[in-house]
């Protein structure tokens, strides 16, 4: 089966209730304490710790538009989705909430009911369950590590009692959130993520039979990135070498293949290592954006009405591709036309906030998609994300190799995600493009372009304050406009301050609930 169908079960998810203050409540699904006596047990909680992946693309749309080479878009005469708006000026504050809360929420919600197993490991013995607590491990890893990389510092529960130190096999309840701390840095929230993924490897099998679970290969994947995340670069490379050496994965080929990459038929392919899964068999509701089985970010990002494409649907023109990023790609990149959609000739279509007629190609709603979903609402789009690609771990391999003394590596894996861009290798690195270091993150740039990743690369590496700045410049160069109506609008610049806007604010509606406005203080500068 191509899409994973949420078995939905109900846990107890206390440190993460949604949008609403602690109340005391009697369980209403399964506790530990009377459940995992049977194999299945511990496979449908695994499936609830999975299902709380559908709910990141709310991180993939939030960093997205983060990015200085995205901008919001939207309503063009209307302040369209607000905290949106605020990231993407980077004016916004720990009383903006929505995205910001919802990735707090739910990755703590990830972490708990990853928990929720893993507490109860010990309780039963059967074929197979190493393989479904390595998968837990990894997804806890992944949860946590979401965090790190929007709000830095993050409150955990931490064994003490071990070396290294690990997060807790333990959830969170009722009470405890008035006395958890926060690690102590983002470093040492890394830590604890690697002890998870190392753990995640050690069990897990060396092949799945569901595309949908984490492989062996997945966990080295996500702990290289984890690696360069804390700057231990031979640990990553180490790690990242692991999966390349396996033979698992490939580039897809320039042409046919990477054409449809993005497609129904490109999901799952040979060159994605860890995929989240949607799937739109099922309505869903307003009510409880995140409980649906698909995504609607497709549908946030397609062209306004009145657009009558062939191929794609009309939707609420989010997540606008800017000039500056059109420009960076190189004649002959095929990198460009399937990043952005190009609609500046079509003056029939509606605009968006700040709209010079460049779309979001990768996640777009396709007429296919939206003929094929359940249910009235555009919120179930069966859109897979691919959030860990083979393209992803050789530019990870080759910055970890540049930064630890190996740079004719770094050149070879720079050179191969090059040659699938242009079909051939007439754009090998040479010196005078300038640091092989430089260079590796601008590549980055374009082949990952509008998934999610730029932002945290130019936090990581300390290039951000010059990237925003050289979008700045690009408004004072070009002096770009955009209607609002019958109203004439100049762009507006991004405010990205250092010591500040790296990390996101905790939400202040969760300082209060924790009682955590003095223990945890707010992240610096908001």
């Amino acid at each position: 089966m191509k899409k994973l169908l949420i078995l939905g079960i109900a846990l107890l998810l206390i440190f993460t209730v949604s949008c609403k203050d602690f109340v005391e409540v009697e369980p209403i699904g399964p506790v530990a304490n009377t459940y995992f006596n049977e194999p299945e047990d511990f496979e449908l909680a695994l499936i609830g710790a999975y299902d709380i992946l559908q709910a990141t693309f709310w991180n993939v749309q939030l960093a997205t538009i983060a990015s200085p080479d995205i901008n919001a878009g939207g309503d063009p005469e209307n302040y369209d989705q607000p905290t949106l708006q605020d990231v993407d000026k980077m004016i916004h504050t720990e009383s903006t909430y929505v995205q910001i809360r919802d990735v707090w929420q739910n990755m703590y919600a990830g972490i708990n009911r990853s928990n929720f197993l893993l507490e109860s490991k010990d309780k039963l013995d059967f074929e197979g369950k190493d393989n479904i607590l390595g998968q837990a491990y990894f997804l806890r890893a992944y949860f946590a590590f979401e965090l790190a990389k929007f709000f830095g510092d993050v409150p955990l529960l931490v064994d003490t009692e071990v070396v290294p130190n690990r997060i807790q096999d333990k959830q969170i309840i009722f009470g405890e959130q008035y006395s958890i701390k926060r690690v102590g840095s983002v470093a040492k929230v890394f830590d604890l993520i690697e002890e998870d993924l190392n753990l995640a490897i050690s069990l897990l099998s060396e092949t799945q039979t569901d595309n949908w679970r984490a492989s062996k290969m997945a966990a080295h994947a996500l702990l290289g990135k984890v690696l360069l995340f804390n700057k231990k670069y031979e640990a990553a490379a180490t790690s990242l070498q692991t999966v390349i050496d396996s033979n698992e994965y490939r580039l897809l080929g320039n042409g046919l293949e990477f054409n449809r990459m993005w497609t129904v038929l490109g999901e799952n392919s040979a060159e994605s290592i860890f995929e989240i899964q949607y799937t739109s068999v099922e309505g869903a509701s307003w009510d409880c954006i995140v409980c649906s089985e698909g995504t609607y970010m497709p549908k946030f990002n397609n062209p306004r009405n009145p657009y009558n494409g062939s191929l794609y649907i009309t939707g609420w023109g989010f997540s606008l591709p800017t000039d500056h990023l059109y420009d960076a790609f190189k004649s002959g990149d095929a990198r460009r036309s399937l990043t952005i959609l190009d609609l500046r000739g079509d003056s029939t279509r509606g605009k968006s906030r700040e709209d010079i007629g460049f779309f979001t190609k990768k996640y777009l709603a396709t007429n296919q998609n939206d003929e094929n979903r359940a249910g009235s609402d555009p919120l179930n789009f069966d859109n897979n994300y691919r959030a860990i690609r083979y393209a992803d771990v050789l530019l990870m391999a080759a910055e970890a190799y540049a930064k630890s003394s190996n740079p004719s590596k770094a050149e070879q894996y720079l050179n191969e995600v090059r040659a699938r861009a242009f079909g051939n290798d007439t754009q090998d690195y040479t010196a005078a493009e300038g640091s092989l270091e430089d260079v590796i993150i601008e590549e980055r740039r374009l082949e990952l372009a509008a998934e999610g990743h730029y932002f945290f690369d130019l936090v990581r590496t300390g290039k951000a304050k010059a990237a925003f700045d050289a979008y700045n410049q690009w408004i004072d160069d070009n002096n770009p406009t955009w209607n609002a109506g019958e109203v004439v609008k100049e762009f507006t610049k991004i405010n990205f301050t250092v010591n500040k806007n790296e990390v996101f604010p905790i939400p202040l509606v969760e300082l209060e609930l924790a009682n955590a406005i003095e223990r945890w203080g707010q992240n610096q500068g908001y």
